[in-house]
């Protein structure tokens, strides 16, 4: 099974250009993608995915956007054990901390992350980070 889940918040559409460049590189490599707001989608669904790529973009202080994905994301961690999950999200400030502590939130959950250090794009993706979603896309479709 090479179906994809792609959760993701985006409040400037940065990370839902990323996810839908995800989805792209997902479809072109034969396999299914389906994206869903962080309110669509729960532990229960895991089983439904081969792997599930989350995207959020980096807010306030460098952190998780805290209304609606932080709370779906906190309530996922006792869960992450053994998954395959994938992290991407879109910066326009820091040195991309939020993501180190994401990807370090889901090593120390038992996660099996396909990139240890996530895909990030500062601001919108450029043909660059286009092709980076896409790459990914099409790594998800083939693990």
């Amino acid at each position: 099974m090479n179906k994809i889940a792609i959760v993701f918040w985006s409040g400037t559409g940065n990370t839902e250009a990323m996810a839908n460049y995800i989805a792209e590189g997902v479809r072109s490599a034969g396999g299914e993608a389906e994206q869903l707001g962080p309110g669509e989608f729960s532990a229960s669904q895991f089983s439904a995915y081969s792997a599930v790529a989350f995207g959020c973009p980096a807010m306030g202080s460098e952190v998780l956007e805290e209304a609606e994905f932080e709370p779906m994301f906190s309530v996922l961690e006792g869960s992450l054990s053994g998954k395959r999950i994938a992290l991407f999200g879109s910066y326009g400030w820091g040195d991309g901390q939020w993501m180190r502590d994401w990807c370090r939130r889901c090593d120390d959950a038992g996660a099996n992350l396909l990139d240890e250090n996530g895909l990030t794009v500062n601001e919108a993706p450029d043909a660059e980070g286009a092709e980076a979603c896409r790459e990914l896309g099409r790594k998800l479709a083939a693990w």
